[in-house]
């Protein structure tokens, strides 16, 4: 992975992909007691970033794989993204998907015309074992959420967005908090980072209890979550960093940082008050490790991924009762 499949992809992606904004508000940067930009991707095509790296992975295959057909596995936003990129390029796409993903993500990801499998994670069931047997009985290419070359360099570009709508702002050095779960989003913008935007620093944010790349790159070597679910930050929940995007984490990252469930729902909350987006609780622990985790932040700019806004309805409602009031 190199700064040359990131700009080959972006060139892919051009017209396609949106070039989300860059968002700021004085009351959220009151909070965290510094400048507050905010890369918007909840605003992106299928609502999150996997859109950029699905459609990358795809549109880098051959005609006749495409033809064949793909299959990934995701608990709602890679899906969203393959099922869109597939159904535009004509090609099948089958996803397995935990039974217990939101409903709202499950549902779309079936409008944009896929085939869905449903999986019990929380009774061990194997999405890798599932999906190789899949892919093996359908001849389907497989195209993992993060490990995956063409998918890094998609979510990649992203990074080349920051470093230019940041520098753009005067912006020199700042820490950039990415939500993170295998780490395909984070290792793409880092790498994109290192080439643009040299000064800026990555910095992983994940919920408690699944933090493995924080710990990772403490410990030097990838560590496993003891656990496969249990937070409402569903969409970056991974069982452990990627063999791919680990060690280009360890070169070029920060130490992670690590939110609550509640500090997640509080950010969805504040992010709505005062940006007027909808994020996730995953796509939203970047913005509350900002604003609750200031004093493990280094500078007077930060920059922070709302990586996604697909939400049931329910989880939404329940961030606005239970800091509405605070606001």
């Amino acid at each position: 992975m190199n700064i040359d499949a990131i700009r080959a992809a972006n060139q892919r992606l051009e017209g396609h992909v949106r070039r989300t904004p860059l968002l700021s508000s004085p009351n959220i940067d009151a909070i965290a007691g510094r400048r507050v930009l905010v890369k918007a991707e909840c605003l992106q095509q299928t609502g999150s970033f996997k859109y950029r790296g699905a459609l990358s992975a795809i549109s880098a295959l051959d005609a006749h794989a495409r033809k064949r057909g793909i299959i990934a596995y995701s608990s709602g936003n890679h899906a969203q993204g393959i099922a869109l990129a597939a159904r535009q390029f004509g090609a099948p796409a089958v996803i397995i998907m935990p039974q217990d993903a939101p409903r709202t993500k499950i549902e779309n990801t079936k409008l944009l015309g896929a085939e869905i499998v449903l999986y019990d994670r929380v009774a061990g069931e194997d999405r890798d074992a599932i999906g190789a047997a899949l892919s093996e009985e359908r001849d389907l290419t497989l195209i993992k959420p993060f490990d995956n070359p063409q998918v890094i360099a998609g979510q990649g570009t992203a990074g080349l967005e920051i470093a230019a709508q940041a520098t753009a702002l005067g912006v020199d050095t700042a820490e950039v908090i990415v939500c993170c779960g295998g780490g395909g989003f984070a290792s793409g913008i880092a790498l994109a980072l290192e080439a643009d935007a040299p000064g800026y620093r990555v910095r992983p944010a994940e919920p408690a209890d699944f933090d493995d790349m924080a710990r990772s790159l403490v410990a030097g070597e990838r560590l496993s979550n003891a656990k496969t679910s249990g937070s409402i930050c569903d969409a970056i929940i991974s069982p452990t960093p990627g063999v791919l995007t680990f060690p280009i984490l360890q070169k070029l990252a920060g130490p992670g940082i690590v939110v609550t469930d509640d500090e997640a729902l509080h950010a969805m909350a504040l992010a709505f008050a005062h940006l007027k987006v909808v994020a996730e609780p995953g796509g939203a622990v970047a913005l509350a490790s900002a604003l609750f985790h200031a004093s493990e932040i280094d500078g007077d700019t930060v920059i922070v991924t709302i990586s996604g806004g697909n939400v049931d309805a329910d989880v939404f409602q329940m961030a606005l009762r239970q800091y509405g009031d605070l606001l």
